[in-house]
């Protein structure tokens, strides 16, 4: 079973280093002509600051501002403000770094560049609500709770904010906007990635109405009204680049289970049912295709959710190892799961690691598997049995891994 961690600690160590935003946002700014005008620099998201840093290495920019979570500012930006604010629910530092960035684009002319860094968080991070935020904070908590997936979260609140769904390009106007994206949303849908402050906007306001009848959202007068106005649907001043994705991370992963002497196996890039439900199946993954004398990996990649039922502490990638466990009893084999920008829902823990002895362990701390996911309380769970993946932020952010690895 050390053999298995330790082998769960290099595949997730080489797959974190492929997606680093640093040398594809170096690669996207090299070529980059020089405006007549100012180069300004906005980046939001929770790989904002590593964009940053790298785009300052590659180009001179005139000012500029990250906003970004807290904790990952890892250093100053020379010219560049760094802000730190609430992820996954928007708070006031957040709301006053958004202000401070839509101060630094007004009056610009066609003859200056903003180069506007996106990465995943951005929707929480970047924002400048059209509502009192004490109203946005309840809506976002409300979604969170009723497991509505990150499209469907992003169509609202494109809605109740003045920089989401292409409105920030427009607040740019008539500068240029050069856009470099890290996907965290299956698909890589540009105008869902941060909520798509740079991007002409797709979804409807019967989309939006829908989603908020779907979920039985409690919502005021005023943001049924903002729900039913539209959004951009054409932007004439931004050009947009991809820079890393999930299918790029699922790679990376199966790449080093190969040199490990695993035989890869990808099951998909677009994971997204209940987290639960895709631990119980990865262990049962294992279960099937266990003592068959061969080194296996199912490698999967996506971004499950979690409905909230207890009041206990935990992640989506947490609760993925810990419905591992029970599959998993008595295996020579591991389930492994977590957020590539190194944070797992509200903890401190980028995700969950379980095995053939974890069932054991948790048993033996007096823990039952059942109990704790009705309590949503996986952190402290795996915590009492070692099972807790710690990276720290990573500076990426490119949806989660989950890999099944069978000795």
């Amino acid at each position: 079973m050390n053999t298995l961690r330790q082998d769960a600690n290099e595949i997730i160590s080489a797959s974190l280093k492929a997606v680093l935003p640093d040398e594809a946002v170096k690669r996207a700014l090299k070529d980059l002509s020089k405006p007549s005008g100012k180069v300004l620099l906005v980046a939001a998201g929770k790989a904002a600051w590593q964009m940053a840093r790298a785009a300052a290495d590659t180009i001179t920019v005139d000012a500029g501002i990250v906003i970004t979570k807290y904790d990952h500012v890892m250093g100053e930006i020379s010219g560049v403000i760094c802000c730190e604010a609430g992820h996954p629910v928007p708070d006031q530092n957040g709301f006053d770094a958004t202000a401070k960035a839509l101060e630094l684009v007004q009056g610009l002319s066609e003859d200056d560049l903003v180069i506007f860094l996106v990465s995943g968080g951005g929707s929480a991070l970047f924002e400048s609500p059209l509502i009192p935020g004490e109203e946005l904070q309840d809506i976002t908590k409300q979604l969170l709770a009723s497991g509505a997936d990150i499209v469907e979260m992003n169509t609202l609140r494109k809605r109740l904010s003045a920089v989401k769904g292409g409105k920030f390009a427009l607040a740019c106007s008539p500068a240029k906007v050069f856009s470099i994206v890290l996907s965290d949303v299956l698909g890589d849908p540009l105008d869902m990635i941060a909520s798509g402050p740079a991007y002409p906007d797709t979804s409807t306001c019967e989309q939006a109405l829908g989603i908020a009848e779907k979920y039985n959202l409690k919502l005021s007068d005023t943001v049924m009204e903002l729900l039913n106005k539209e959004t951009p649907k054409e932007l004439d001043n931004v050009t947009t680049m991809i820079t890393g994705s999930v299918r790029e991370l699922c790679t990376a992963a199966s790449v080093k289970c190969t040199e490990l002497g695993y035989e890869p196996v990808f099951l998909t890039d677009q994971l997204c049912c209940e987290a639960a439900d895709a631990g119980s199946f990865l262990g049962s993954i294992a279960r099937s295709h266990a003592g068959k004398g061969k080194k296996l990996a199912f490698i999967a990649g996506g971004e499950t959710v979690v409905h909230l039922k207890g009041k206990g502490l935990g992640g989506r990638n947490q609760e993925i190892a810990l419905a591992a466990a029970l599959p998993l009893d008595g295996l020579e084999a591991a389930v492994f799961s977590l957020g590539s920008d190194g944070t797992d829902g509200p903890t401190d823990a980028a995700g969950g690691y379980a095995d053939g002895e974890t069932l054991a362990k948790l048993a033996a701390a007096g823990l039952k598997v059942s109990q704790v996911l009705a309590d949503n309380d996986a952190y402290h769970a795996l915590k009492a049995v070692d099972g807790l993946i710690m990276t720290g932020p990573t500076g990426t952010n490119v949806n989660d891994l989950s890999v099944a690895l069978i000795r």
